[in-house]
């Protein structure tokens, strides 16, 4: 089977999820914390429901594969095909109302992400990738991905979701890059990621990322014709410290800013 025999049930998992998250997003929904330290770190109910769908209907229709997720843990993490799932990657703006969340679907081939998805059912977006293409569907119509040219970072707009998620050590690095470039915001989560795939974002910098993070990014960043490392330029599937880069110049302009 080839990762095009894929995409339709990808899709099934996304509406599935999206229809199973929607009756929970701007209501009085419960919030756990699952953090062990003072860092607040939120689940809710839609996390936890949205995955357990996705799970199932990977196992009725490929029992044979693994899958990774955020709130149920790993199951035959070495199989030759693995889903990494994150239901809400977001939820920090989900349980507050903003819309600046989405469902995150990767496909891993070996070890490598073959194909990643992005689903934001409120807004009705879905944003995909094969790492040799990537595309957009939502209220505007289909249409392909395309990373804008940046010849440098003094001309980029760069995104974080925020630099107190990183130690301190992190965010005084990433200050060089914020020095340096024409625009720097916060906020976003994958939604920069895909900003950035669409043309509107051109670099965007991440510390402790999991792999549910990212996984399901990094075919559409790549597949729109960016780049995706950690901090070191190596691959990023496995989380970390993340940079990611539409035009290869700028990508070039960070690492040594962020290494120096």
């Amino acid at each position: 089977m080839t990762v095009i025999d894929f995409s339709a049930f990808i899709g099934r998992l996304a509406t599935a999820s999206g229809e199973t998250i929607l009756p929970f997003f701007r209501t009085s929904l419960s919030i756990d914390d699952k953090s062990k330290t003072r860092e607040f770190d939120p689940v809710t109910e839609a996390d936890r429901a949205a995955e357990a769908v996705m799970r199932r209907l990977i196992k009725a229709s490929f029992p044979q594969h693994g899958i990774v997720g955020e709130e149920f843990g790993n199951e035959r993490e070495d199989a030759d095909y693995v889903w990494v799932l994150d239901p809400i990657d977001g939820t920090k703006s989900f349980i507050g109302g903003f819309p600046i969340w989405g469902t995150l679907i990767a496909l891993l081939h070996k070890g490598t992400p073959v194909y990643g998805m992005m689903h934001q059912p409120f807004i009705g977006e879905r944003f995909s990738g094969d790492n040799g293409s990537a595309n957009y569907k939502g209220p505007s119509g289909e249409r392909r991905l395309q990373v804008r040219r940046c010849a440098s970072l003094s001309e980029a707009t760069t995104y974080t979701t925020s630099p107190l998620l990183m130690n301190e050590r992190d965010r005084a690095i990433f200050g060089r890059i914020e020095q340096g470039a024409r625009l720097s915001r916060y906020g976003g989560d994958c939604y920069s990621y895909c900003m950035l795939a669409a043309g509107h974002v051109d670099l965007v910098v991440e510390t402790e990322l999991k792999p549910y993070d990212i996984a399901a990014l990094i075919p559409i960043v790549t597949g729109a014709g960016g780049v995706v490392t950690t901090w070191e330029g190596k691959p990023a599937q496995g989380g970390g410290r993340i940079v990611a880069a539409g035009d290869a110049r700028v990508h070039e302009e960070a690492l040594k800013l962020l290494n120096g």
